[in-house]
């Protein structure tokens, strides 16, 4: 679900979301309508078919192909003026972790969505404490509703972006 609209900034979604069936329904019925509201959601899921990973599993190609992935995805990071990351599980997705910190690091503001009840990571942090840190310092937050997720997203959508953006080339 990528549209294209300027009046709305790039956001990477960043998620383990389309792993599994259940994850997948939600992330394409629920997650990125609601995200689509207020920003243009760049999806990672689909820069790579599941043709092609398994196409690159059977020859014997799995390491190039999840370079080629982990290079798409960043790209894709590089082409937006924001992150979402959806962090709910008994630890975030190391994968999403891993965005995160790249985000933060190009000065991309980064957003989280945590509503699990269980404690993850260090005490006094909603998360492990350092995402929870790329997030705070990168000028975002973590929410514990999507509707608040998406209330951040509008109200970083309507002030200026913290760097350029730089477009892949």
């Amino acid at each position: 679900m990528t549209t294209v609209d300027s009046e709305r900034p790039r956001c990477y979604i960043a998620s383990p979301l389309g792993f599994t069936e259940a994850g997948r329904k939600y992330y394409v019925e629920v997650y990125l309508p609601a995200l689509a509201t207020v920003v243009d959601p760049i999806d990672p899921w689909v820069l790579t078919s599941r043709d092609e990973v398994e196409t690159a599993r059977a020859a014997g190609r799995e390491r190039d192909t999840a370079l080629e992935i982990g290079r798409r995805n960043i790209d894709a990071i590089k082409s937006c003026a924001m992150l979402a990351a959806y962090l709910d599980g008994q630890e975030p997705d190391s994968g999403t972790a891993a965005e995160i910190g790249f985000a933060a690091g190009l000065g991309l503001r980064c957003f989280g969505l945590r509503t699990d009840l269980r404690q993850a990571g260090d005490a006094g942090v909603l998360v492990n404490l350092q995402v929870e840190t790329f997030i705070v310092q990168s000028g975002g937050r973590i929410s514990a509703s999507l509707d608040g997720l998406v209330h951040d997203l509008r109200t970083a959508a309507s002030e200026p972006p913290l760097r350029p953006i730089a477009r892949p080339g």
